[in-house]
């Protein structure tokens, strides 16, 4: 069995970016980390190291901890899913943080895409597509349904990278579905056999 990090290499993980994941440390914490498989060095200057799949899931085991559940640690950036009963914050303070996430990620497409392209999503980007998928969506301003307004909605599929995006009208549908090409996704508009409502299955292009 893979021996747990340690507390300093646990303390690296938890500080590392929410939505880069690029992580700071000594020297030798960062090479203890590459050595196991949960960090990685870039191999384009500044040669920032960034955690690995492996690391993001020590580092999401570790928030979901039952002694952390009541307590969820601060700094950590989540995009809105829409679909909340209570109302949500638009204020400046919002904008601001939604703005810091989409920047950075675009950052993170650069340093990890192999051909540094930002115009497509990256592997971050495909093992978070319901985060992703709105963070892009709210980054252009999309309002999420909540509290009763009305917005979008993002929402996990049983088909492989793909999420399924809900609007209230055709005309958001549209909307929603622009911005998320322009984002780098591939979306389609379907109609649901039951409710015969309309919409968007979106997936990262890869190409």
């Amino acid at each position: 069995m893979t021996r747990p990090p340690t507390a300093a290499q646990r303390r690296v993980i938890d500080a590392a970016d929410p939505v880069t994941g690029r992580i700071k440390g000594t020297a030798a914490q960062l090479e203890a980390l590459v050595k196991r498989g949960l960090a990685f060095r870039h191999p384009r200057p500044p040669h920032d190291h960034f955690l690995t799949p492996a690391g993001h899931r020590v580092r999401e085991t570790r928030e979901e901890e039952p002694e952390r559940a009541a307590d969820p640690p601060t700094g950590v950036f989540a995009a809105y899913i829409g679909g909340t009963p209570e109302a949500v914050d638009t204020g400046p303070a919002r904008t601001r943080e939604v703005h810091s996430a989409w920047e950075g990620l675009l950052e993170l497409r650069r340093m990890t895409n192999p051909d540094g392209a930002t115009d497509r999503p990256c592997g971050w980007e495909r093992a978070h597509l319901v985060q992703a998928a709105a963070l892009a969506l709210e980054a252009a301003g999309h309002a999420p349904e909540a509290g009763g307004s009305p917005g979008y909605r993002v929402r996990a599929t049983p088909q492989p990278e793909a999420v399924a995006v809900h609007a209230p009208d055709a005309e958001a549908l549209r909307a929603c579905a622009h911005t998320l090409e322009r984002a780098g996704w591939q979306a389609g508009e379907y109609t649901q056999p039951r409710t015969r409502a309309r919409y968007l299955l979106a997936s990262p292009r890869r190409v």
